[in-house]
């Protein structure tokens, strides 16, 4: 466990120069700690980045300079057998996660909410976030709600502005969950455990075992919630010491439900109805279903959560539709870097044959054959991007019309002068982003901005 009093003197080794890594290097620095911030690539832009004193940067490679440091902070995406943190092992240097660095300067009490799964993450935490705002401005008793994680600022970057008392919202990876060995929440919730990541984790056994951290210092008095209807979490809660409540809009669920979907409330075992936000797809009744549950077991009314649903929008990036043009739809869902996030896409439409689906990026390990029914019902054209196309093509080939873009811009391009009316541009990529993007945000607005920029040349060029 990070203790910040046992490790006073030493110098701190964060590896990684990403959001987090920086986050958490200025937090250990404001904090007393000599850091230095080691990444592996060469970053020409590293000079940009603002840090206290104290701090150090080396780009291109980790030196020696690491193995002097008394311990680490490792980037969640680094691969567990890197070399450097094998070696880090073998020297007895303890190595933290963020996550846990950031917790363990927060000031107490807090409570901690902690929403994980494959797919709906964001939402939900976004969700969660929202009814506890609106729950804390009905108590009007000075608590503040801090959303945090993946969804967003790094845990690190908010702990100057929480106080006793508030509540913290953390969206959790399987990346930082693996990292972290004394995470509590005091209220968890998976949504749903489908492959994902597989290549980093070292298949599907090492997966799931990384999402179960996300309740695996909880106690009897502490809440978790699951999909009912996944089977992968109805073993997993069979370990679980906290008190279980389940969702699932799925007529034949493995567990005893205390909510569902009568077609337009959300009907839960205490008696509480209420109307879900208007958000495209089954899965966001889910999503709405995990958060609201997660905030009943935490004392909060059922009109704060009607309210927060009644004013709550889409999130960018999830199947978000952005323009209509010369009667074709664009809708961006560039946050689909699974599989199984691409079928809850299509599945969000109707099964008409009438879907342009961009398709690519880097591969995670997975077959794109479980899409091959999915596709023959929804699309017209796949058009395929990035490092995954070989991969794409051979294991769909056959199945549906396929057209090799290679680039975002091609791609678009390609849907842009053949689709139709009452036709639909679907980026949905099924892969991550950082063959050719930052992230899935960059990739998204990259997206949105090609189609953009496109329909106002045409309406430009209409008007002449």
């Amino acid at each position: 466990m990070f203790n910040q009093n046992k490790l006073k003197g030493l110098k701190a080794c964060v590896l990684g120069l990403g959001k987090s890594g920086r986050a958490a290097a200025s937090l250990l620095a404001a904090n007393g700690f000599e850091v230095l911030i080691s990444e592996e690539s060469a970053m020409s832009h590293a000079g940009s980045f603002a840090f206290p004193a104290g701090v150090t940067v080396e780009t291109g490679g980790h030196t020696d300079k690491i193995y002097e440091c008394g311990f680490w902070i490792k980037s969640p995406g680094i691969f567990p057998q890197n070399p450097v943190l094998l070696e880090a092992k073998k020297r007895g240097i303890p190595v933290f996660s963020e996550l846990e660095v950031a917790l363990a300067f927060m000031p107490k009490p807090v409570r901690v909410f902690a929403v994980t799964g494959t797919n709906g993450k964001t939402t939900t935490t976004a969700l969660l976030g929202a009814i506890l705002q609106e729950h804390a401005a009905r108590e009007n008793k000075g608590r503040r709600v801090h959303i945090c994680g993946n969804i967003g600022s790094p845990v690190s970057q908010c702990v100057a502005a929480v106080k006793p008392g508030d509540d913290i919202v953390i969206e959790v990876s399987s990346y930082q969950l693996e990292d972290s060995t004394y995470f509590h929440p005091q209220v968890a919730c998976i949504l749903n455990i489908t492959p994902d990541h597989l290549d980093h984790h070292g298949g599907m056994k090492g997966y799931i075992k990384a999402k179960a951290k996300v309740f695996k210092n909880q106690r009897e008095n502490d809440v978790l919630v699951v999909n009912g209807a996944d089977a992968v979490c109805a073993q997993l809660v069979e370990k679980a010491k906290s008190r279980v409540l389940a969702f699932s809009t799925h007529p034949k669920h493995l567990l005893k439900t205390d909510v569902f979907f009568d077609g337009d409330e959300l009907i839960f075992s205490e008696g509480h109805q209420i109307r879900p936000p208007q958000l495209k797809g089954i899965h966001n009744i889910e999503n709405a279903m995990a958060a609201a549950l997660m905030a009943l077991s935490s004392g909060v009314d059922a009109a704060a959560i009607q309210d927060a649903f009644s004013r709550f929008e889409a999130m960018e990036h999830r199947i978000e539709q952005f323009a209509y043009h010369r009667g074709v739809t664009y809708v961006n869902d560039s946050k689909a870097t699974n599989l199984d996030s691409t079928i809850t896409a299509l599945k969000s439409f109707e099964k008409s044959k009438n879907l342009w689906l961009i398709l690519g990026g880097r591969d995670k390990g997975a077959s794109y054959e479980v899409l091959i029914p999915y596709l023959k019902d929804y699309c017209k054209r796949i058009l395929t991007i990035g490092e995954a196309m070989d991969k794409i093509e051979a294991e769909l080939h056959g199945a549906v019309d396929l057209v090799r873009c290679g680039t975002l811009e091609q791609a678009v391009k390609t849907a842009m002068d053949g689709a139709t009316r009452g036709e639909v541009v679907l980026l949905s990529p099924a892969c991550s982003s950082f063959d050719q993007f930052k992230d899935f945000e960059h990739r998204g607005k990259i997206f949105k901005q090609l189609v953009n920029a496109r329909i106002f040349k045409e309406r430009m060029d209409g008007d002449k």
